[in-house]
């Protein structure tokens, strides 16, 4: 049985479906991550020692099957290549589409004084990706690096940790921000993402879609930063250990 051989716009398609697959699958993955993250951050109200148990469970859960700290390390190297693989997609995707015979005219449209039919959220995905992947550098590198040798990577307990970072005013300045960036950037990414794998369906499904990704978005917002802002009104100051 012969098959049909596919032209070079055919071959191109097809590799851009896949690559806005992986994109979308790897972001709906960081998705659930954040959420996951996000509860965990709750039980700063709670108190120190309901914060720092739950981080301690963390570190032992599965054991003995998984060593100590064993499914943090496969949390990380599966969240890290997702990123990596989301970050690559959406490179690709972006090469395709300004590439594409015609893309510029993608989105035009006479309703919007702009021309095009976009929100402000999906017209600064770039940037807000962009800012997103700076910032978890730098939390990462503010909690974990020990070799930087900050106060708040030495204080022995995770509650004390967070609440010295979070008790200084730019550190909370710098998450309004970088949050900020994630609610746009999931504004238009859950939609995306939901809509790359067929779940775009009519206009009703298109408004359910719309009020998704603004409930997930805001829902983050709000839960990670409610505790932070707690943290800098009402907590006192942390003592800094010797160093």
């Amino acid at each position: 049985m012969a098959t049909a051989t596919l032209t070079t716009k055919q071959r191109a398609a097809r590799s851009t479906v896949v690559w806005k697959a992986v994109m979308a699958i790897t972001g709906l993955l960081m998705v659930a991550f954040l959420l996951f993250h996000m509860y965990g951050n709750l039980k700063l109200f709670a108190g120190q020692e309901t914060y720092d148990t739950y981080a301690h469970h963390l570190r032992i859960m599965f054991e003995p099957i998984l060593a100590n700290r064993g499914f943090l390390w496969i949390v990380r190297v599966v969240m890290l290549a997702g990123v990596v693989m989301h970050i690559v997609s959406a490179i690709v995707v972006s090469k395709k589409s300004m590439t594409a015979v015609g893309s510029g005219k993608r989105y035009q449209t006479g309703k919007n004084r702009s021309g095009l039919q976009r929100t402000y959220a999906s017209r600064t995905m770039r940037w807000g990706g962009v800012i997103i992947f700076l910032f978890v550098v730098a939390h990462l590198l503010q909690f974990t690096a020990s070799g930087l040798r900050t106060d708040a990577v030495m204080q022995a307990s995770p509650y004390a940790r967070v609440v010295f970072a979070f008790e200084q005013w730019w550190v909370w300045l710098a998450y309004v921000i970088a949050l900020t960036a994630v609610l746009l950037h999931l504004r238009h990414g859950v939609w995306s993402a939901f809509t790359t794998l067929g779940l775009h369906i009519g206009p009703a499904a298109r408004r359910n879609l719309d009020a998704l990704s603004w409930i997930v978005g805001g829902l983050l917002w709000v839960g990670f930063l409610a505790p932070v802002t707690w943290i800098l009104i009402t907590q006192p100051p942390v003592p800094t250990m010797g160093i």
